[in-house]
């Protein structure tokens, strides 16, 4: 039963791994296979979530958003901030742990402000944005940092790229939430009990800077990563518990079964013929079934178009519950506060990721 449970909580890598080990029937294990690791993603991984992990334990993010929230005075008004700080936010400290942090604080708000019609447009409204807003920086999900560090592009190039489609997605927000909400006064006050280490706030932040310069490529990911090991060791080693440990393995495993897929000359050829120059849409469909960031590793290792990659695993990450595996923390916090309200959840939640999914595709068409 234990077996069982835990397949369930972490299929990605359990897939991961599997495909690793059978991949390894085929290509007997050799000195080439330290050169399937791309270490720069994993380290640089490691080192967002850990500083990530360390904003959110001194209160951080909460504190901004309650500051914000306090200042508003409609429920059009409150409805646009819930759902755009997650839009904001996710494009850096990624998208899965934007919703960690502000949909429960969403519902906690709702609940106090007694607009609780909101929940289920909110939270499914806070996903899409949480999906749409990471796609602009390399931060903003996994899929992201890998396919930019092997991508003969600056960061500039790489927000160039994803901006017309995060114009687009931040103007339908904006256009959804005020279709879907009122002007009727409220006044949201809500204890606000502040961050709760300044000091740690600030060694965060910088460690945050020096992990976007390593983005950019100005120094190797080691530094960054090699850094926030020192500094949590010592100021919070709660942190680095919080750093999902499951995804970097994951990375690892797709790593090798791509590494050995790509040698085998048959396989590699199949795949290639298939995706060629249907990037962006095989990236949509497959998004779809086995999530976005395994997608992108996957077809990374049959394709030298990134970019198609990149813009087909981002829209990917709208459509099934399951594109993007961050959508599916949103729905376990409203079946976990609001039970009956899943089945609506899901309908409206599946509804509203098509059409947004439409939206930006025939964007692509036009533009791409």
């Amino acid at each position: 039963m234990k077996i069982i449970n835990y397949l369930r909580k972490d299929a990605v890598l359990c897939v991961a791994l599997l495909l690793a080990a059978v991949s390894m029937l085929f290509v007997t294990p050799d000195k080439e296979y330290a050169s399937y690791i791309d270490a720069d993603t994993l380290l640089l991984l490691f080192a967002l979530m850990s500083v990530m992990a360390g904003l959110r334990n001194c209160s951080f993010f909460r504190f901004i958003g309650k500051s914000i929230i306090n200042r508003v005075k409609t429920e059009r008004q409150l409805v646009l901030v819930l759902v755009l700080l997650p839009f904001v936010f996710s494009m850096f400290m990624t998208n899965d742990v934007a919703l960690i942090i502000f949909v429960p604080l969403a519902l906690i708000i709702l609940k106090l402000s007694d607009t609780e019609k909101y929940t289920v447009f909110v939270v499914a409204a806070q996903t899409v944005a949480a999906n749409l807003g990471s796609m602009l920086m390399p931060t903003g999900n996994p899929q992201n940092l890998y396919l930019f560090s092997i991508m003969k592009i600056k960061l500039t190039g790489f927000i160039r790229l994803m901006l017309p489609y995060s114009l687009c997605s931040l103007l339908m927000l904006i256009g959804w939430c005020i279709l879907a909400s009122e002007r009727k006064s409220i006044s949201v006050g809500i204890e606000n009990d502040g961050i709760h280490n300044k000091r740690a706030v600030a060694v965060c932040i910088l460690l945050f800077i020096i992990c976007l310069l390593s983005v950019a490529k100005l120094f190797p990911a080691l530094i960054p990563a090699a850094l926030c090991l020192a500094v949590f060791l010592v100021m919070d080693r709660k942190a680095l518990l919080m750093v999902d440990y499951n995804l970097l393995l994951t990375f690892a495993g797709f790593f090798v079964f791509i590494g050995n897929m790509s040698r085998i000359e048959a396989v590699k050829t199949v795949i290639e013929a298939l995706i060629k120059n249907h990037e962006v849409i095989m990236a949509v469909l497959l998004s779809q079934v086995i999530s976005n960031v395994p997608c992108a590793l996957l077809m990374s290792g049959f394709t030298q178009s990134a970019e198609g990659l990149v813009i087909g695993t981002n829209l990917g990450g709208l459509g099934t519950l399951i594109a993007s595996m961050a959508s599916l923390i949103s729905y376990k916090f409203v079946v976990a506060e609001k039970s009956e309200l899943k089945g609506r959840y899901f309908r409206y939640f599946t509804l509203s990721n098509i059409i947004f999914l439409a939206i930006l595709l025939s964007l692509y068409f036009i533009i791409g």
